[in-house]
């Protein structure tokens, strides 16, 4: 791999790889020049992440003042200052707090958008559906899974659905045919929510012409699995 090929790539490690010693300015821009870019972009970049960050008091800070948090903020920082084509994350939102988790999925998503390629290792499948196009889910050092999220989560669904009905006299006391099953029922003010599993050989249009017939539909949605939830069926299954 050459220079200039380095240069395109940025990458975050869950360990942080910042100089203790250092104060966070100095650091920055010593990081910004290593991958290639002049001292006075580097500054000039790095004032505007800095205010973007609202971190513009840590500058002449040391590193082993600043909180894990903090530091994962100023690493952040010094992956992305060099504007690569790829981005490495792993585990970026470790030590952060959920507003400054939202921050930096935010900034990661700009990017995206803008054309990075971005791969991100993490065990947080939150993260992957908010972030991901496509996944590889690894289980000791074994690729299990692989695939766009959408058609995985679609691949994977159980065929249940979430029905709200307008709340009436005959609300409440269905009496559903053999090809669905009642997984639960919760009645609210005006309403009553059903979740409904359907068996092979039913179908959704099925469903709703039964449930039509049974009062005014607020809402008919089919219940797809996170990836959290694909996540531990298919290690489980693995692991068995």
């Amino acid at each position: 791999m050459t220079e200039k090929e380095l240069e395109n790539i940025g990458y975050l490690p869950e360990e942080r790889g910042l100089y203790k010693k250092m104060e966070v300015g100095e650091q920055a821009i010593y990081l910004a020049q290593l991958k290639g870019v002049p001292h006075h972009e580097a500054l000039k970049r790095l004032k505007f992440w800095f205010s973007k960050f609202e971190i513009e008091n840590w500058w002449k800070r040391k590193v082993e003042e600043l909180s894990k948090g903090m530091q994962q903020k100023v690493q952040f920082i010094t992956t992305i200052i060099h504007e690569p084509e790829l981005l490495i994350l792993d585990e970026p939102f470790s030590g952060f707090d959920p507003i400054n988790t939202n921050l930096l999925k935010e900034e990661i998503l700009l990017l995206k958008e803008k054309g990075t390629t971005i791969i991100l290792s993490t065990h947080n499948m939150a993260s992957v559906e908010e972030i991901c196009d496509d996944i590889v889910l690894i289980n000791k050092a074994k690729k299990i899974l692989n695939g766009n999220i959408a058609d995985l989560k679609n691949r994977f669904k159980r065929h249940r659905f979430i029905i709200e009905i307008e709340k009436n006299d005959s609300a409440g006391s269905l009496d559903l045919p053999h090809c669905f099953t009642l997984i639960s029922q919760t009645e609210k003010t005006y309403s009553v929510f059903y979740e409904i599993q359907l068996l092979s050989n039913a179908s959704s249009n099925e469903l709703l012409t039964f449930f039509m017939k049974q009062g005014n539909i607020i809402s008919f949605q089919e219940l797809l699995p996170s990836m959290n939830d694909i996540f531990i069926e298919q290690v489980n299954r693995y692991n068995d």
